[in-house]
């Protein structure tokens, strides 16, 4: 599952990291005309998106510690946009409270895929 959900993040964040270079989706930087992203946003996505193809091409293990890492990366980010409001992360980043919230989901939504148990049976030793 950690895979497939790998896979999916990533075609997600690439198509979100497209659409925001494309004027007619993110009008005056504003995709969907909700999320304020600029250039630097969409480079993120579309790293973001890469690094997740790759976990999930890499197996469970990969895809897991991905969403782990990403996880508490964007939480972090979550927690620097409720500090910085309505303008820019780390003074590249453009943001706004709908960005915020959508970090916090994707946070919260992460830590529970790279932390939930694999699913697979172990055996130990009697």
């Amino acid at each position: 599952m950690a895979k497939t959900l790998a896979h999916l993040f990533g075609v997600v964040f690439l198509l979100i990291g497209i659409l925001g270079f494309v004027p007619a989706v993110a009008p005056n930087e504003m995709l969907l005309n909700i999320f304020h992203v600029n250039a630097a946003h969409n480079a993120v996505h579309l790293l973001t998106g890469i690094v997740a193809l790759l976990a999930g091409m890499a197996g469970v293990g990969a895809s897991k510690t991905f969403f782990k890492i990403f996880g508490v990366v964007y939480g972090v980010v979550a927690v620097l946009g409720f500090v910085v409001g309505d303008g820019m992360l780390l003074g590249l980043i453009s943001n706004n409270t709908a960005d915020t919230w959508l970090h916090v989901g994707i946070a919260v939504v992460s830590l529970i895929i790279g932390f939930a148990p694999s699913g697979e049976l172990t055996t130990t030793a009697a």
